[in-house]
This record gives C-alpha cells, sequence and structure tokens, in this order.
C-alpha cells in the first residue's frame, strides 16, 4: 500500500511566493509515482515544478527512484527547486 504523500516543508511558502507574482499554481504532491509537486501557469506558459526542502543536507534533497524515473520519461519541461529564490528564478528564466 503506497504511504500518503506529504509536502515538503517549504512547499507552501514557494507556492505563496509564486502566487504573488502572478503565477497560478494547481499542487500535484498528492499523485505521487514521481509525479512533480507543482504545475505552474505563468504568462501563457505552463511549468512543472518539483519542490525539495533547501534546509535539508543535499542528499536529503536528492529525487527518488520514482521522480527520477518519472522525470528521465517526461518529454517536457519539469525542474527541481528548493527554495522561494530558486523557484522565481527558473519561473523568470522560461520568461
Amino acid at each position: 500500500m503506497r504511504r500518503a504523500a506529504r509536502a515538503d516543508r517549504n512547499q507552501p511558502e514557494i507556492v505563496a511566493a509564486l502566487r504573488s507574482v502572478g503565477a497560478t499554481v494547481q499542487p500535484l504532491h498528492t499523485i505521487g509515482k514521481g509525479c512533480p509537486d507543482a504545475l505552474i501557469g505563468y504568462r501563457g506558459r505552463n511549468l512543472l515544478f518539483e519542490i525539495k526542502d533547501g534546509l535539508l543536507v543535499p542528499s536529503k534533497q536528492a529525487l527518488t527512484a520514482d521522480e527520477l524515473k518519472w522525470h528521465v520519461m517526461w518529454e517536457g519541461q519539469v525542474c527541481t527547486v528548493n527554495s522561494i529564490e530558486a523557484a522565481i528564478a527558473a519561473l523568470k528564466e522560461k520568461e
């Protein structure tokens, strides 16, 4: 039986920051099976973010086996962010 999906500690603050700059955010972390944590809409584009807790040591921020498998098979955009700054930078980078 699959364990309940949980959001990383910093996911709510990253979501709030993205929304404060005009992005729409659809949380996806409950889907599981390696699916990224959030679908972001911004200026006519869609982005997928895997959110990691930037306060954890790097080894604890690594993608899980399911996440890695999902990222490898996905033919579209997906990125990993671990802070508000990283999320905003990734959002702006795609402008």
